[in-house]
């Protein structure tokens, strides 16, 4: 590469109106090529740093991580998740992702990825719809009334987040008198053999249990 020098006479040249040889204009295609290479270079590995660290917001559990804003949850999350943890969307029973999973495994919100429910507390409502007799804490969770469809029901949200997650019914069957019916699109899924990796150890001893 010329040295910096010829570059700046060259500039300066041209500044006073002279002329450029071949060599000059040769030296300033370099010097602009490896500006732009440079700048390229930099814009690449910001995007790589934004990118790892969305990765990592989206797959890591982080209980300190601040409950991300509606901007980002509606570019993170895809459309029918936001349409039911922040609007008053549903799922079709039957049709939806873990209605029917049977992994042992844990259940975390989709918006902070705080463990609620457990597969072990997991079992068949016959509603089409992840059925739970409790979740891994009630303190995770908030209870309020719904009175929408022309129902009188009680309506289960995250605390943290207020994410809103389902239901919970009495049911006189159930070891704990009641079942959480939620919806498969308010969480995301995290088997056993992931867990470790993900930020969930603490939480390993809950699937012993059966």
């Amino acid at each position: 590469m010329p040295p910096i020098t010829d570059s700046i006479n060259v500039i300066r040249d041209l500044m006073y109106g002279g002329r450029i040889t071949s060599e000059e204009r040769s030296a300033i295609s370099t010097y602009v090529g490896a500006g732009i290479a440079i700048v390229l270079a930099v814009v690449g590995i910001y995007f790589f740093f934004l990118t790892q660290k969305e990765k990592k917001e989206t797959t890591t559990f982080d209980p300190n991580r601040p409950v991300p804003g509606d901007t980002v949850l509606k570019g993170r999350l895809k459309a029918e998740e936001y349409a039911v943890v922040r609007g008053n969307g549903s799922q079709t029973p039957f049709q939806n992702d873990f209605w029917n999973n049977e992994k042992t495994g844990i259940y975390v919100d989709v918006i902070t990825g705080e463990p609620l429910f457990a597969s072990v507390d997991k079992f068949d409502g016959k509603v089409g719809l992840p059925t739970f007799t409790k979740p891994i804490s009630k303190d995770l969770l908030v209870e309020v009334p719904d009175s929408s469809n022309e129902m009188q029901r009680t309506q289960v949200r995250a605390k943290r987040s207020n994410a809103r997650l389902g239901h919970v019914f009495p049911d006189p069957k159930s070891p704990t008198g009641q079942r959480y019916v939620v919806y498969s699109a308010a969480f995301h899924f995290v088997p056993i053999d992931q867990m470790k990796d993900r930020g969930y150890e603490a939480y390993l001893t809950l699937l012993d249990k059966k």
